[in-house]
């Protein structure tokens, strides 16, 4: 997932209102402070515990969902990306990319318990519960590493042949599915084998970033640098259907019990779609802040989570503006 960092945020500098109504079935809730300075990229839900692990600058920052308030950090987390959690191991695993490690934490304390070599900059995450095993997708490795959750050992090192991006797991498949953005590509990955099993183009889609997936109808939903939202069938690899979607995606979610598919995009939009069958159409076009490209849901409220924060307008003759100190900050949105 690309990284946010204030810098890069060019004209979208101008800090855009939220709008207190939208049209459609998704509406501004609140803002949970975070404050700080420093980029962010992914966000994670734990929906049992009723924690929200937002990445940010160098740490992971903990939200307490039943409070909408920061209760912890994780720290220690050089070039942090994100965090992928195993609640019944009572273990995390972050991404720290300029370490070239993967940090365990214990869940509780908040505290790193060892760190895994990875490739070069492990960016993406996932824990595949079948065999219990944390992936991390190393953007300049171009490579899977493999960490058993619970000896904290390294167990494989897949080639994928491509930049990975955001992943998915199928445990009853026995398969993690990864985009490849420079290749346009998705790839499957066999569990036990640890091994690339299917490579599929995703035209009419191009370098996909956000990948989100509903298990129980075989559909992943993935994010599009060409402005689209192109859903494929889990098991043949098809491409059934395409939405537009804004520009700058770089997260997708999917909500079983409603069948929306999101997409988040730095214009700031959250374009949700609907999934019936075969066929995927837009019902919402949600207006968030300019940056808020990165993304998560939780499930059990149905609520979506945003990273974002406030910009100054750029000076004469700069592309960027800088980010307003202190105004980082989580953007909740949920059904009305």
């Amino acid at each position: 997932m690309k990284k946010i960092l204030f810098p890069l945020l060019f004209a979208l500098a101008a800090t855009a209102a939220i709008p207190g109504r939208a049209v459609g079935p998704y509406q501004f809730i609140k803002e949970i402070p975070v404050g700080g300075d420093g980029g962010w990229d992914y966000l994670s839900v734990d929906s049992a515990a009723q924690r929200l692990y937002v990445s940010h600058a160098t740490k992971v920052v903990v939200i307490d969902l039943a409070k909408d308030a920061v209760v912890g950090e994780i720290t220690n987390t050089p070039g942090v990306h994100g965090i992928a959690v195993a609640p019944e191991l009572n273990r995390g695993l972050v991404t720290c990319g300029r370490e070239n490690k993967g940090a365990i934490v214990d869940l509780k304390t908040l505290q790193i318990l060892s760190k895994v070599d990875t490739g070069a900059n492990p960016d993406g995450m996932i824990f595949e519960p079948g065999q219990q095993e944390f992936y991390t997708f190393n953007g300049r490795g171009s490579s899977a590493t493999v960490i058993d959750a619970k000896t904290e050992k390294v167990v494989a090192t897949i080639p994928l042949g491509g930049k990975p991006e955001f992943a998915q797991a199928d445990s009853k498949a026995g398969l993690v599915f990864n985009n490849l953005e420079d290749q346009s590509e998705l790839v499957a990955i066999d569990t036990k084998k640890h091994a690339v099993v299917n490579r599929w183009p995703i035209a009419p889609g191009e370098e996909a970033s956000g990948l989100a997936f509903d298990e129980q109808n075989h559909r992943l939903f993935l994010g599009c640098g060409n402005k689209l939202m192109v859903m494929l069938d889990s098991t043949s690899g098809k491409v059934l259907a395409r939405v537009p979607i804004g520009d700058g995606v770089d997260a997708n979610a999917f909500d079983p019990a409603t069948q929306f598919a999101f997409a988040s995009c730095g214009d700031g939009t959250v374009t949700i779609a609907k999934e019936d069958g075969d066929k995927l159409t837009v019902v919402q076009t949600l207006k968030t802040e300019k940056g808020a490209r990165t993304m998560t849901i939780d499930p059990a409220t149905h609520k979506i989570y945003l990273a974002a924060a406030k910009f100054e307008e750029p000076a004469a003759g700069q592309r960027r503006g800088r980010m307003v100190p202190g105004s980082f900050k989580v953007l909740v949105y949920g059904p009305e």
